[in-house]
């Protein structure tokens, strides 16, 4: 499935991808979050209810532009540095293209919504 992210007016494409987590988090969209650093690697925002994460895998290694969940947190996670393997991280999808708006410090406002095609 194919979503936008408009982070302080830049348009970013990103594609989700067919698990169950990820078809969990698209039914939450249109969805409009603020986004804060964690760690100089990532923004991250809380969201309404936990994704369901059924046959995840325990854990991924996120790379630049990946949009994971954070399952004992219960948290969105936009990756731009990639990071070390994270027990309890989700991969829900892949942001196309550049990630340098993610880099602006502070808060950033963003919505994230369906591409309809």
């Amino acid at each position: 499935m194919r979503i936008r992210l408009v982070v302080e007016g830049v348009t970013l494409a990103a594609t989700l991808e067919d698990t169950t987590a990820a078809r969990d988090f698209a039914s939450m969209l249109p969805l409009e979050l603020t986004l804060e650093d964690y760690a100089a690697t990532e923004k991250v925002s809380d969201l309404a209810k936990r994704l369901t994460t059924d046959g995840a895998p325990a854990g991924v290694t996120p790379a630049i532009g990946d949009i994971a969940y954070y399952a004992p947190w219960g948290n969105l996670a936009l990756y731009y540095k990639a990071f070390r393997y994270s027990p309890g991280l989700v991969r829900l999808g892949k942001i196309e293209g550049s990630v340098d708006v993610l880099r602006r410090p502070g808060r950033l406002a963003a919505k994230i919504e369906r591409i309809k095609e």
